[in-house]
């Protein structure tokens, strides 16, 4: 299978994973539904967000809107780097994991976009409604993101000397397949710079090992 074909599929197969599960989601569960999966370890937990990763936003409308168009245009560009990678024969460790990185960005921009146009408001007493008559919750590019995932893997208490003895949680945030996409992939170019990064290499050759006249 070609680099470029590889691409296309793994960009796919995460958005349309990212996709479903977050139209499952939205029209089958209120906001702030807890179904357990794995004990008090692992939960799909119902949260939605103003767009970025693992709950975090930028307060406002205009932040709202600035941050979409800055995803939109991050895809643009990964989009043409990717292109260029492939052309370039680079790595493939490269080349997945870019792609991982621009299916999980598109997969929270169409929920931007698109999902207050095409859903109903989610609420704790009812699940959103799917190309409701009386419209969505929100102009286009003002849409929230959905997340789901949440590991609270550790549950404790702090000594008392810090926040009094509170409660603590480790790993708190919520998160969606989108997300976990972007960060596996990160992480992954990460711990292998010097492998999927050798296309940037300074070439050696014969003219290039010793310095003139010596």
């Amino acid at each position: 299978m070609s680099a470029t074909r590889k691409s296309i599929l793994i960009i796919l197969v995460i958005l349309v994973a990212d996709q479903a599960l977050k139209f499952l989601v939205k029209t089958h569960m209120t906001l702030y539904q807890q179904i357990p999966l794995l004990g008090n370890w692992a939960f799909i937990h119902f949260v939605e967000n103003n767009g970025m990763a693992f709950g975090l936003n930028i307060p406002g409308n205009a932040g709202k809107i600035i941050l979409t168009l800055f995803r939109i245009g991050a895809v643009v560009a990964i989009g043409f780097y990717l292109r260029h990678l492939i052309r370039l024969k680079a790595h493939t460790g490269l080349i997945i994991t870019l792609s991982m990185v621009m299916a999980g960005a598109l997969g929270n921009i169409i929920d931007s976009v698109f999902y207050g146009v095409i859903f109903s408001s989610s609420s704790t007493v009812h699940p959103a409604t799917f190309l409701p008559p009386e419209g969505g919750y929100a102009p286009l590019l003002q849409g929230k993101v959905v997340d789901m995932f949440y590991f609270p893997i550790i549950r404790g208490n702090y000594p008392e000397w810090i926040r009094e003895g509170s409660g603590f949680i480790f790993f708190r945030p919520v998160f969606n397949i989108a997300d976990a996409s972007i960060t596996v992939a990160v992480a992954t170019i990460l711990f292998n710079q010097k492998r999927f990064f050798r296309h940037l290499a300074p070439k050696t050759g014969p003219d290039q090992e010793h310095e003139p006249g010596s």
